[in-house]
């Protein structure tokens, strides 16, 4: 019985000392579990675990940035390490809001305006301006489906992706002037999604999504013929007979790739937005993105830079983390096993033992009375 109980109560002890040791990984397990459909939440466990393992994570990557010339980014980790409460050395921040002051200059901003507008490639809020000012106008656009469509006339390779944008980008600038501007948002966010294309800042997933999606919209046959009789010199009538050329019909999932990004752009800025155009892998991505910046406003290119897609969705997989759980359940589940089994045997040992002990008392009153005189 000694054997008995000193394994039950061995074992309890070893499975106190798993638990003990899984708990934390099973604790945080559980809540990336619980929270991988709230891309905010998600966000936030992740960076605890971040500034947990590396103090300095913020202050390492805001140097970076500056050292980037990007002083947007550097802001937003600004704003990151302020939200979580951690201290960023007054030098440093100093540094940032000058670089701050100088990008948003007068000169700096109608710089990047005309850079935009004229080239129709926005990697700021000031030249997405110039550059979503070109696209209302048709030109952008125009532009856009007459370069390829041309390279389709003479055989070279076109890029049907950017036939594709460009060919909604028609249908949404038409929608934006009938809707007094109520489009608006979908057309910045279009032009954003054409621009990362055009610069090869479109991640590979999302950017063979986007274009299985464009492959429908454009009939290359009217194209051509559109392409042969227009030309960027009256944008807006070379428009009109390149819609004849454009299943508007088949739109719609660009169009809400394009709601999507205008909504992070809105809320974390161009950049922010071009960032999760970098690492998303399909709509879907995008718009878990846009939740996370509708909750995180400037603070979402800080988040996105630390986690990468992390921010956004599980990048462990979910049967790895449910394991973690599952063997702090199974450890914790042998300690109470082995506390029942002890518990057991100390009780059966126990009334063994009492047993024992009236028998012995039984027998000696039996012999007491067996040798007393009659």
């Amino acid at each position: 019985m000694r054997w008995r109980i000193g394994g039950a109560m061995t074992g309890a002890a070893m499975c106190a000392a798993a638990f003990a040791l899984l708990w934390p990984h099973a604790r945080d397990a559980g809540a990336v579990l619980i929270a991988q459909d709230d891309p905010a939440r998600l966000s936030d466990l992740r960076l605890d675990s971040a500034f947990r393992n590396d103090p300095a994570l913020a202050t390492e990557n805001i140097e970076a940035a500056l050292s980037a010339q990007d002083p947007d980014l550097a802001n937003s980790l600004v704003d990151l390490a302020a939200a979580r409460g951690l201290s960023t050395p007054d030098e440093l921040s100093q540094r940032v809001a000058t670089a701050v002051r100088e990008e948003n200059s007068t000169g700096h901003i109608a710089k990047r305006f005309f850079i935009g507008l004229l080239t129709g490639n926005a990697d700021d809020g000031a030249s997405l301006s110039g550059t979503v000012a070109g696209d209302l106008s048709a030109f952008g656009d125009v532009r856009d489906l007459m370069r390829e469509g041309k390279h389709l006339a003479t055989g070279e390779d076109a890029d049907r992706l950017l036939l594709g944008l460009a060919a909604t980008g028609l249908v949404v600038t038409a929608a934006t002037f009938v809707s007094v501007g109520g489009a608006a948002p979908v057309r910045a966010g279009l032009t954003l999604v054409k621009d990362a294309r055009k610069a090869g800042r479109l991640g590979e997933g999302l950017s063979r999504w986007a274009g299985r999606s464009a492959r429908e919209i454009v009939d290359m046959r009217k194209l051509k013929n559109a392409v042969a009789a227009g030309t960027l010199a009256r944008p807006r009538q070379t428009a009109v007979a390149l819609k004849a050329a454009i299943r508007a019909e088949k739109v719609g999932g660009l169009v809400r790739l394009a709601k999507d990004v205008g909504r992070i752009g809105e809320k974390s800025g161009t950049r922010g937005a071009l960032d999760t155009l970098r690492i998303a892998e399909g709509p879907k991505d995008v718009a878990r993105a846009a939740r996370l910046a509708e909750t995180k406003g400037g603070q979402t290119r800080a988040i996105v830079k630390i986690l990468g897609r992390g921010a956004l969705l599980l990048t462990a997989g979910a049967f790895n983390l449910a394991m973690w759980v599952l063997s702090a359940v199974l450890a914790l589940f042998g300690f109470l096993s082995s506390i029942k089994a002890t518990t057991e045997r100390l009780t059966l040992s126990w009334l063994q033992r009492s047993k024992a002990r009236r028998l012995r008392r039984q027998l000696a009153a039996q012999s007491a009375g067996g040798g007393a005189p009659a």
